[in-house]
């Protein structure tokens, strides 16, 4: 394929687009727009499934994992509201915005009154559609048709108002194709972060009771483990540090929150600048662990590599001589430990589990050399991780950059005739 620079332009009210190329309006692309149909998710088998705004995800649907449904209001034919080939859904609430493309026919699947089906003519490419309605351009409209209003839903008017550049069909394809190629790289690496997921936590549950080239085991109150190791309580060989900081106008500390922390990472990177402590939080120092006591299911804990003040949402946890941070960090990650901590928490909007309730949670102790051999396997895994989940964010840049350059035109692909 060989790409140009575009240099031929006409202004048109969303900017500048290729002289060659249509601006059209979605109906005129499109053999009808119009609202699903009410239904409810019902657990018993009916003939019937729904696709609701919740089940799309990523611009994807698992059709496997849909609800069966019972159709709760009277509408005419049922068939209007089947999926077919080429059809594009699009939520008007909920994930508002967010759309997907049917790329089969599926009879006994049926789509929710929450979402829009675009019926598209045989103008437009739909996995073109499918593209256009997850870029800039898209979400401009969507965005701006709410002045001011957070994105509570969209109605029809708004959708039809949608302006599209359009190049020839066989333009379309093309950047379709393109696009697709880099969609295909990242569902790869999206595949090995799964995969390498799946080994890291058959790895912990491995290592971290059975240890490395033991052949001696004894029985004890939490199962085999190694005949050298002993049974200890988090509260014997941890200390909670519990240094807080009174709230203040001017800190100019890094401040870590909940939300600085990704699910299942060991390590600490991310921060923001606190300039205006508003409620009292906790003091933490390089190597201290941070735990999420908050909803503990999220699977959050993290060494941290700096000083800082964090809130009252995390625990401070500092180890003791005969425990490695390394290694105690897997034990926080691991299923048992987050288990216990689900088990333990009070509150419902938003539960919670204490020091003292993690204080009590047992486990297997090796000697130090034999802990740092086990956190050093498993932190192998963690690097591979990493370094997938960043190549994973560089191919999102890549789609999200191309797609600004062939969805107006700025790049174009040579067409051939020939």
């Amino acid at each position: 394929m060989i790409f140009y620079k575009e240099t031929n332009f006409k202004e048109t009210f969303i900017g500048n687009i290729p002289k060659d190329w249509e601006l059209v309006r979605l109906p005129d692309i499109a053999e009808d727009i119009y609202y699903g149909i009410t239904a409810k998710a019902v657990e018993n088998k009916t003939d019937l499934k729904i696709l609701r705004t919740t089940d799309i995800k990523d611009y994807n649907v698992n059709w496997n994992a849909l609800p069966f449904c019972e159709i709760t209001e009277k509408r005419g034919d049922i068939q209007r509201f089947s999926l077919k080939k080429g059809d594009l859904v699009i939520a008007r609430s909920g994930t508002t915005g967010v759309s997907v493309l049917v790329e089969k026919d599926l009879e006994n699947i049926i789509f929710g009154s929450y979402l829009i089906k675009v019926k598209l003519s045989r103008k437009v490419h739909p996995k073109f559609m499918h593209y256009f309605c997850q870029s800039h351009l898209y979400w401009n409209h969507i965005t701006s048709s709410h002045a001011g209003s957070t994105l509570k839903n969209i109605s029809l008017p708004v959708l039809k108002s949608l302006n599209v550049p359009l190049p020839s069909l066989f333009e379309q394809q093309k950047i379709a194709e393109i696009l697709l190629t880099v969609d295909e790289a990242v569902q790869k690496t999206d595949e090995v972060i799964t995969r390498t997921e799946r080994l890291k936590k058959g790895l912990m549950q491995e290592l971290l009771t059975k240890g490395i080239g033991h052949k001696e085991f004894k029985d004890t109150e939490i199962g085999k483990i190694p005949k050298t190791w002993q049974v200890v309580n988090i509260g014997d060989v941890c200390e909670q540090r519990n240094e807080v900081v009174q709230p203040s106008k001017s800190n100019k500390e890094p401040f870590v929150g909940l939300e600085h922390i990704a699910s299942g990472e060991t390590r600490l990177h991310k921060f923001v600048q606190s300039t205006d402590v508003k409620s009292a939080k906790f003091r933490f120092y390089a190597g201290d662990i941070l735990y999420g006591k908050l909803r503990p299911y999220l699977d959050k804990a993290v060494i941290a590599d700096f000083n800082g003040i964090c809130s009252t949402d995390l625990l401070v946890l500092t180890p003791k001589e005969n425990l490695l941070k390394e290694f105690l960090i897997y034990i926080l990650h691991s299923n048992d430990f987050i288990k216990h901590a689900i088990a333990t928490t009070t509150g419902t909007n938003h539960p919670r589990t204490s020091w003292s309730a993690i204080g009590n949670f047992k486990f297997g102790l090796p000697e130090c050399s034999e802990q740092q051999k086990i956190s050093e396997t498993l932190s192998i895994v963690d690097i591979k991780l990493e370094l997938e989940k960043k190549e994973k964010a560089r191919l999102e840049r890549i789609k999200r950059g191309l797609m600004d350059l062939l969805l107006t035109g700025k790049i174009r692909v040579k067409v051939d005739h020939h």
